[in-house]
């Protein structure tokens, strides 16, 4: 008799975007429309830079002929990928990096569920709420947690608040917790964290011996100099966090799946019997065993990203998207929507009025003027009130979106 993983039994209804997918289907069926624009999920739009695009078609040719053509890769990535992110991602702005330290992967969604591999199971565990919805479901996935509440929140987890009252701002646990997951320019609502404010994390994990998970897929739209793009700006940050980094968004690589992930080689755990265990051999095991690298000609894309044409063609498309932001949030706030987000973060949190549910928003938008965004409470308990809009989209969609909410 074959058993199950009971762990997917605990798992509420539906991953969120799934759900929301299903409810648009329905939606356009039963009213026969396509007229339907879509600012919910964070996809991007744009098409890939040009650099990319060239460097990719000159991989793919160089596979085409004897000379060139590249079989199995190293699992953590090729040297030349990992030197270019050392040096524009890290060194320029003072973070001592290795190319060695940085594991190139299919996706930052993926590594910070794998990361868990790597890490025991009576670890006590902290997420902000609202929250990507990963970092809980994968724990749920793996047995870290037990059973969900009535109010959707699972036992075994340590819950941090954002909101108004505290400015998106996560509070320092009063417990010590093992493992943190921070995402910050944050996803849903768009709010940032300061060096001052970073600082009092890495201190806090220093303390504890406790180990960040930090997500920067966002960092390359913070516009706020004083803002930092990367936990290693901290000093102490190396001992204590691991980094996830992402080509998705800055790049439009959704369709084309790369990522990497930095694993300090002085970052410690510890074993049951309170051995100091390195963190980096472990990675890099799981990453031999499990995984056979991202392909020749990704990578070859993702290293045109760090050339003069790659670079100034990724500002353009975070500008376009920026600008997009500034729209949508100038436009909802003259309409009188109370918003927050989209300075340093492709995403609008809008409170949502009359004491709707985010569900029943969510509903109402689709409804009335066809536009769908994300229920807040699908990122957590704390979410509820709130709904998210996604700046990635074309202009023409999201001026129309606005006119649309705007005229409701």
């Amino acid at each position: 008799m074959v058993q199950v993983n009971e762990n997917y039994l605990k798992l509420k209804a539906g991953y969120l975007f799934p759900e929301i997918a299903k409810r648009v289907k329905k939606y356009s069926q039963s009213n026969q429309t396509s007229n339907i624009i879509k600012l919910g999920i964070g996809d991007v739009t744009e098409p890939l830079p040009k650099a990319c695009i060239d460097a990719m078609g000159k991989a793919l040719n160089e596979m085409g002929t004897s000379e060139g053509f590249m079989g199995y890769g190293p699992e953590q990535g090729y040297s030349w990928l990992r030197e270019k992110i050392s040096e524009h991602d890290f060194i320029s702005r003072g973070c001592e990096i290795l190319p060695e330290e940085i594991f190139i992967s299919d996706g930052s969604k993926c590594d910070s569920s794998n990361i868990l591999d790597i890490l025991g199971k009576d670890n006590s565990i902290a997420v902000t709420d609202p929250v990507y919805p990963v970092y809980v479901d994968s724990n749920v996935m793996t047995g870290r947690t037990g059973n969900a509440n009535e109010n959707g929140t699972y036992q075994g987890l340590t819950y941090l608040a954002i909101n108004e009252e505290n400015d998106f701002l996560p509070e320092i646990p009063k417990n010590k917790v093992d493992i943190v997951y921070l995402c910050f320019p944050n996803n849903p609502t768009g709010a940032t964290l300061t060096k001052e404010d970073l600082k009092k994390w890495v201190d806090y994990a220093l303390q504890n011996k406790s180990l960040i998970l930090f997500d920067a897929a966002y960092e390359a739209f913070i516009q706020d100099n004083h803002i930092p793009h990367s936990i290693y700006e901290i000093e102490g940050a190396k001992d204590c966090a691991i980094e996830f980094r992402s080509f998705s968004k800055n790049a439009g690589f959704t369709g084309v799946r790369c990522a990497y992930t930095v694993v300090p080689k002085k970052l410690l755990g510890f074993s049951s019997k309170n051995e100091e265990i390195d963190l980096w051999p472990l990675w890099n095991r799981r990453q031999s065993t499990k995984f056979n690298g991202v392909s020749y000609i990704v990578q070859k894309g993702a290293e045109a990203v760090y050339s003069q044409e790659g670079k100034k063609e990724v500002r353009g498309l975070i500008n376009f998207y920026m600008e997009n932001a500034k729209i949508m949030k100038n436009k909802l706030q003259i309409a009188g929507y109370k918003v927050y987000g989209g300075e340093n973060a492709p995403y609008i949190w809008i409170k949502v009025p009359n004491k709707m549910t985010s569900w029943d928003f969510f509903d109402f938008l689709l409804q009335k003027v066809g536009v769908v965004g994300t229920p807040g409470s699908g990122f957590g308990l704390s979410g509820e009130g709130y709904f998210r809009l996604s700046a990635f989209n074309s202009r023409a969609n999201v001026i129309d979106a606005m006119e649309r909410i705007i005229n409701i």
